[in-house]
């Protein structure tokens, strides 16, 4: 053929002599489209100044009057056997001040002569008015087999739109195009989405890049376009069930937002550039009346983040909707398995259970986003939609397994990213934390940072779940984490605003008092250790004791800050945190510690008594009871002393379904006194009758406990039990997740010469505390009490023990047993490709 696509004639200022030039065409053909398009464009005084969308919408019928006119001047006409399609953005009816446009002339097996004396009569005088002009011409025959052959071409064709000529022939092109890409679609699904991955590498994401590409980028327009596709091809609708009130207001006013924006720099620039540049950054946020660079950025952001999460829901939703081929066609569908109560497993997602209520189960939002980041498994986009719609709000003070929950989420380091940026982008995390708004996709002033001030929260939150196991309060470091700087934006000291911000929400998640006052001292002297340490010289005792003073001497405290501020360094940006920040603030820490005065672990306190009258019935009692909170109860086992009781009450607890949130373990009058604190995974806990008699089994040595705790792992992460709403949980297992900071063992001195006090910090397991008490049991260690806690998806288990030898190789050998059952640490985070600075075009 004499024109294919990608070709292009002479577009310089000045005429080209390449190519001949029929005598009957001239350059004035096409001025009267050249001027109107410079008419617009120069208009720019008061309320002539034409806006985005109405610009867009001009240039289209501009374009389209002129090419139907010199259509109908040359014959091309209904029936004429010849149509012009128009593709990309005039396709689409967005064209842009500056963009090429992309034709194609359609004819219906025509003489090659005639077929090129009429692609030059629309083509020159096109080239010779300097319009950029990416054409082809084709039968309908020839745009199938290419479509199928080249993706780009295919996605372009999708978007075809008849302008002039045979409309029976641009529909036989545009019919034939959709009909194959959907019978094709599983075929080039792959390579659909990998063509997005490598678009992705080469553009990096808008939402956090500093002169972002608004049409390749991820989170860009392109990748509305290939939710379109995807969408052609009934595989989804494209937009994530985002309701119009979500942040980013819905996929199609995020997409609307990039476009407008892209309209403006093609305008402003006077070229067709895709990557805004810090030099345009002000004019267009004023010409949109966004507001400055900064206003502007925070909206980018905003609408980015919005496509991209409606991307990733589109590509699962395709990627589970792809048709079936062969056998394939004859596999069962996924078996629904429970995760928590209310939560299942279906297609590889999160879901609700059958019989959940969302509008009476405040609580649900948080275990639904637990689950997720336990399991790596991604929320369905329904599920959530559902959840926006129906569930209310938490009451104040949170519950303590709402609280629960959130630690569970904060604690799993990265892997609460993804859960998080679904809640806020369907509006659910800020109903959880109202005063997240102010600082929603703000763009730091910092060029240092790499992330919007949000999403750094959320970074830092992840590298704090990582060095859970360095702190006594893993659960105050990651909600210290989580809002150290939720007073920016606020046009104050953020530490001095933040602070008062964290009591408001220490007191809503339902804190103690006590906790509520550390969290807000984390957040005001956040920045304590970093400004210190690098600015004041540490040899200067008034430097040390300067620092003790404001911290009240609290060592809880210090420990919390070191980690915090390792954290936040982290999560700033590359280089921020170092061997020379380390080492200051590492020596400052020391010095501290001399200064302040160690104190003694807690012990669990005296027994009440009607505790003491049971213990001294004797015999074997177990005792339920409900507590303030409708998912939590308290359980309090009593036996007679013997080897591996412990280990045995913990086990028949974890084997019946009961998650230990905390324990003490005591004795009187030669019984065990221990009190459990337990939340069931599912349902209703079993009865006090039933857990006393599987407990007299156990002990009997009719149940091996640990044997059956480590068959039950092996099966799946959960418990076998029927699920709500009757789901069965028979099926593929649920990835488990190590735990996300290394486990640590740490040795205090005891109360009296004989006992030492053994600290285990740790990730959670099913059956830990049974695991670890019969490690202890194993190496003949008497345990004198021990108080356990569960904070999220971190325990904090103290042990006073009595050790037979105790020495440093005798501590040794029982560290390294305890570690053998405790939750390995996770594989190091993979840095993230270098995807430009911070949202806000600063240069």
């Amino acid at each position: 053929m004499p024109f294919v696509r990608g070709g292009r004639g002479p577009v310089s200022e000045e005429p080209s002599g390449a190519g001949p030039q029929p005598s009957h065409l001239t350059p004035a053909a096409a001025t009267d489209l050249v001027t109107a398009r410079k008419q617009l464009l120069r208009r720019t005084d008061g309320n002539k100044r034409v806006d985005a969308p109405a610009l867009r919408r001009v240039l289209v019928d501009l374009h389209d009057f002129w090419l139907t006119t010199k259509a109908a001047e040359i014959g091309i006409k209904p029936g004429s056997g010849f149509a012009i399609v128009a593709v990309g953005g005039l396709g689409r009816q967005e064209l842009l001040p500056h963009s090429d446009l992309d034709l194609i002339l359609l004819h219906d097996e025509m003489d090659p002569a005639v077929v090129a004396e009429i692609a030059d009569q629309i083509w020159y005088p096109l080239w010779d008015a300097h319009i950029k002009l990416d054409h082809s011409v084709r039968t309908v025959s020839q745009a199938l087999q290419v479509a199928a052959t080249d993706m780009t071409a295919a996605l372009g064709l999708l978007e075809a739109r008849h302008i002039a000529g045979d409309e029976d022939l641009s529909k036989l092109l545009i019919g034939g195009i959709r009909q194959q890409w959907r019978t094709d679609i599983r075929s080039r699904f792959g390579g659909l989405v990998d063509q997005a991955r490598d678009r992705w590498r080469r553009s990096g994401d808008i939402a956090h890049r500093a002169e972002p590409d608004l049409k390749y980028g991820r989170g860009g327009l392109r990748d509305v376009h290939m939710l379109d596709a995807l969408a052609v091809a009934q595989l989804t609708d494209g937009m994530a069930a985002l309701r119009p009130d979500s942040p980013g207001g819905g996929l199609r006013q995020a997409y609307t937002r990039l476009l407008d924006v892209r309209t403006e720099l093609h305008r402003i620039t006077g070229r067709p550039r895709e990557q805004l540049r810090a030099q345009d950054a002000d004019e267009i946020g004023a010409a949109l009346r966004i507001g400055d660079r900064f206003d502007l950025a925070r909206t980018i952001s905003d609408s980015a983040r919005t496509i991209s999460y409606a991307v990733d829901v589109g590509l699962r939703t395709s990627s589970n909707s792809l048709p079936r081929k062969g056998l394939s066609k004859l596999r069962r569908s996924p078996i629904r398995r429970p995760l928590d109560e209310g939560v299942v497993e279906h297609f590889g997602e999160v879901v609700l259970a059958r019989n959940a209520l969302p509008s009476k189960d405040p609580g649900l939002i948080l275990r639904v986003a637990a689950a997720s980041a336990r399991t790596g498994l991604p929320m369905a986009a329904s599920t959530l939609a559902r959840l926006a719609d129906y569930a209310p709000e938490l009451r104040e003070p949170w519950p303590i397994d709402a609280l629960s929950d959130l630690l569970v989420l904060l604690g799993t380091g990265e892997h609460m990213i993804a859960p998080i940026e679904a809640l806020d982008r369907t509006g659910l995390w800020g109903r959880l934390i109202p005063e997240w708004g102010a600082i929603r996709d703000l763009p730091p002033r910092d060029p240092i940072h790499t992330w919007t001030v949000d999403r750094h929260l959320v970074e830092t939150a992840a590298n704090a779940g990582s060095m859970t196991t360095r702190v006594s309060r893993p659960d105050l470091l990651v909600l210290g984490a989580l809002i150290h700087d939720l007073g920016k934006g606020r046009g104050a000291d953020h530490s001095v605003v933040g602070a008062e911000l964290a009591n408001q929400v220490g007191n809503r998640i339902g804190l103690w008092p006590e906790d509520v006052q550390i969290l807000s001292k984390m957040v005001r002297y956040h920045l304590l250790l970093p400004d210190v340490a690098t600015r004041r010289d540490l040899d200067d005792p008034a430097t040390v004791q300067g620092v003790v003073d404001t911290l009240g001497g609290s060592r809880v405290l210090l420990e919390l800050l070191s980690a915090l501020a390792e954290a936040d360094s982290k999560a700033t940006g590359p280089g921020v945190w170092g061997d020379w920040k380390s080492s200051l603030i590492g020596e400052l820490v020391r010095r501290c510690l001399r200064l302040m005065d160690g104190g003694r672990l807690a012990d669990p306190g005296p027994l009440t008594p009607e505790l003491i009258a049971l213990a001294e019935a004797g015999g074997v009692s177990v005792d339920l009871v409900t507590t303030d909170n409708p998912h939590t109860f308290a359980v309090t086992m009593i036996a007679p002393e013997q080897s591996g009781l412990l280990s045995q009450m913990a086990g028949v607890l974890s084997l019946r379904g009961l998650r230990l949130l905390s324990a003490s373990v005591q004795s009187h009058a030669g019984s065990a006194v221990n009190t459990f604190l337990v939340s069931p995974l599912f349902g209703e806990p079993s009865e006090s009758g039933l857990l006393r008699q599987q407990l007299i089994q156990a002990l009997e040595g009719n149940i091996d406990v640990i044997a059956r705790l480590d068959a039950r792992e092996r099966e799946s992460q959960l418990p076998l039990a029927t699920g709500p709403g009757g789901e069965n949980t028979q099926g593929p297992a649920v990835p488990a997740l190590f735990a996300q900071a290394p486990p640590r063992v740490l040795w205090f001195d005891g109360y009296d010469d004989d006992s030492v006090i053994l600290e285990l910090r740790a990730g959670d397991r099913i059956g830990l505390l049974a695991r670890v008490s019969a490690v202890l049991e194993q190496h003949r260690v008497f345990i004198t009490w021990a108080k356990v806690s569960t904070l999220g998806g971190s325990v904090v288990d103290s042990f006073c023990v009595r050790l037979p030898g105790d020495g440093p190789q005798t501590r040794d050998q029982l560290e390294e047993a305890i570690l053998a059952v405790v939750p390995p640490p996770a594989p190091p985070r993979e840095p993230e490709e270098d995807t430009g600075k911070s949202g806000v075009p600063i240069g």
